[in-house]
């Protein structure tokens, strides 16, 4: 997934993936989106990684294994 947002910054990337890291103000999100989403990913063999840049954008790209694919 590429967003064209505004993006993330460089001190934050490194911590995205952690359980309840948000950005966001107190009460505002529990920051448990992408680390639950990196937990399954992790599970399954597979991995998601982070690429920013602040001010252009964000991309998350996801690895699957190839026998987690069904294909009918």
């Amino acid at each position: 997934m590429i967003d064209n947002g505004k993006g993330i910054g460089e001190e934050h990337v490194g911590k995205i993936l952690e359980p309840f890291y948000s950005t966001k103000p107190l009460g505002k999100g529990t920051g448990l989106g992408l680390s639950i989403s990196y937990g399954i990913m992790q599970d399954n063999g597979g991995d998601l990684l982070v690429k920013s840049e602040e001010s252009n954008g964000a991309t998350f790209t996801m690895f699957f294994p190839n026998d987690a694919i069904k294909l009918s």
